[in-house]
């Protein structure tokens, strides 16, 4: 799998506030670390059920993330860094993921460690048509008056490719499991995501 990393800090960059809602009000965020059940209302998880089981398993204990934002799609529109995998089709998603423990938002040097070891953990897992990326990017936590703080998030952009959207779908669901096992490994080796 090809795993890279990136920081984006700058003035024009994106930040993620929480809680947030679309403009029309239509889509908001959903706390599914604490309410695990509003995922029946995230309609990307109920069209996409590998993707529902990654939100799922993102918000349970024992995941040392929690998500606030996600999507999937599919393309056949390729970039000059998809034509390395030689194929018409793309499924891709993000999800927009931060550390619970207030303490290790504010904490740089934790999320900078995390996505990079996580991309060379994937960088050396089966190969397979997919690319993941990791972007650590600026957040401001508004849920609370005692977490009201700014900090980190990264997004995660995850895209399988294949002849056609099945192919794609396929490795695309594949390599979300391979991204979640790889964070499991990441959190039950390091001390890191201690709560």
């Amino acid at each position: 799998m090809l795993a890279e990393w990136s920081v984006e800090l700058g003035t024009g960059d994106p930040t993620l506030e929480l809680p947030w809602s679309s403009p029309d009000g239509a889509h908001r965020f959903l706390d599914l670390k604490r309410q695990p059940e509003l995922l029946l209302e995230i309609p990307e998880a109920c069209f996409y059920p590998e993707l529902a089981e990654f939100l799922s398993w993102a918000s349970s204990p024992d995941s040392p993330i929690e998500t606030a934002k996600c999507d999937a799609w599919t393309s056949r529109q390729m970039t000059t860094e998809d034509e390395v995998f030689g194929e018409r089709c793309k499924f891709g998603s993000y999800v927009d993921f931060l550390f619970p423990a207030t303490d290790r938002r504010t904490q740089f040097a934790d999320h900078e460690s995390f996505v990079k070891n996580l991309s060379r953990l994937l960088r050396s897992a089966p190969d397979i048509a997919s690319a993941a990326e990791f972007i650590v990017r600026h957040c401001v936590d508004r849920r609370t008056e005692a977490a009201n703080s700014d900090g980190y998030y990264v997004t995660f952009y995850l895209h399988g490719y294949g002849e056609d959207e099945e192919e794609a779908r396929k490795r695309w669901g594949i390599a979300l499991k391979m991204v979640q096992n790889a964070m499991i490994q990441q959190s039950s080796t390091r001390t890191l995501f201690d709560r």
